[in-house]
């Protein structure tokens, strides 16, 4: 039986992080299944489900993933989690992108995840950036969303438009064209 483990690692990015985590996994037979991965105000940051069979040794990883760390000034952090067998996909809904630009102001995030969970929207997906000059910052936040087939997107549209106003900020939605992996 496999073991799922959760890996996440933060530090200043440079080349060669990414090859020396999977370095590291590889050498302790780990197999990636799920990753993501991103630059953020120049933090690396990445995110990995990895498993491993029963006879692999999660204590040995975890020494040598932080003796890596360590010598590359990683933060890395190791967490079990339950393994899913997925036999069909897990949307319940309908999938959208939610983009939104603004000038930066603190409670976008909230304001937006918040209404999108009262209406029973998942969200499943999120990138925010702080783009434009320093003197005039645009705030641009991407959402990849989950519908629930009983709210109509009318309706939807109609709440985040009248949020957009009151944050003086403009929001789109879009259907997300599927895409097979």
């Amino acid at each position: 039986m496999k073991r799922v483990i959760a890996l996440t690692a933060i530090g200043r990015d440079r080349p060669g992080i990414v090859a020396e985590v999977t370095r590291i996994l590889f050498a302790r037979g780990s197999n990636i299944e799920d990753s993501s991965m991103t630059i953020l105000r120049g933090e690396f940051a990445m995110i990995l489900i990895i498993s491993l069979q029963d006879s692999q040794e999660i204590d040995a990883l975890d020494h040598d993933l932080k003796r890596m760390a360590c010598r590359m000034s990683l933060f890395v952090a190791l967490k079990e989690i339950e393994p899913v067998i997925r036999t069909r996909p897990l949307r319940r809904g309908r999938s959208y992108i939610i983009s939104l630009l603004g000038s930066d102001k603190a409670g976008i995030v909230y304001r937006v995840s918040r209404l999108l969970a009262s209406r029973g929207v998942n969200i499943t997906d999120l990138d925010t950036r702080l783009i434009g000059t320093r003197r005039s910052p645009v705030y641009a936040m991407v959402i990849e969303a989950e519908v629930p087939p009983r709210l109509a997107i009318g309706r939807l549209s109609a709440d985040l438009k009248k949020l957009a106003d009151k944050m003086n900020v403009t929001v789109t939605l879009k259907p997300l064209e599927s895409v097979e992996l």
